[in-house]
């Protein structure tokens, strides 16, 4: 588990992964049961020499670090399509450095995987899973790099805390390869 200052992530984590638990803690505020969020990532000091405006709006100061980012959250997503099938649909201009996207899902610990019944359909397993008495929500949020770079951040609704937010470059697998495909 990565710890986090109430005041934000560790000034030593890369920035990537302080844009991750950024976007972790400001979702995270918001609550559960929230649509999926996508956002843009910008490079912070090109934003503020280039929109000062929109800058200003942000919040940003000019304190900020040289190589950090800045999420901007797009609209929201669809209600009802398929997230992979939106994520294919998505082109950034070439002003957006990276994306992340936050998203809720049901988790079942690894020793539950023997009991999934064979032959289910995806909504009939979701349906499964929604029912089984050790599901956990866990909020993933996922960001990616034009070059390549990835970060996660875990965070659990029964430790629902900026202090126990697991992070790592492959949590996710299969929705950072989503997202890089928006790059391609």
């Amino acid at each position: 588990m990565s710890n986090v200052s109430p005041s934000g992530p560790p000034m030593a984590a890369s920035p990537l992964t302080r844009a991750v638990l950024e976007i972790d803690e400001y979702v995270g505020g918001l609550g559960w049961d929230q649509p999926a969020r996508l956002f843009a990532l910008v490079d912070t000091a090109k934003l503020r020499a280039q929109e000062p405006g929109l800058a200003g709006r942000l919040g940003l100061t000019g304190d900020e670090a040289a190589d950090a980012f800045t999420p901007i959250e797009q609209d929201e997503l669809p209600a009802g399509a398929p997230l992979d099938e939106f994520l294919g649909t998505i082109a950034w201009p070439d002003a957006v450095a990276g994306c992340a996207l936050s998203v809720e899902r049901l988790m079942l610990p690894p020793s539950a995987e023997a009991s999934v019944p064979e032959g289910l359909n995806e909504a009939q397993l979701a349906k499964w899973v929604a029912k089984h008495p050790d599901r956990q929500d866990v909020r993933m949020t996922v960001a990616v790099l034009r070059d390549g770079s990835r970060e996660s951040a875990l965070r659990l609704r029964e430790k629902d805390s900026p202090t126990d937010v697991l992070t790592g470059s492959d949590l996710v697998p299969g929705l950072a390869e989503a997202l890089a495909a928006t790059f391609a």
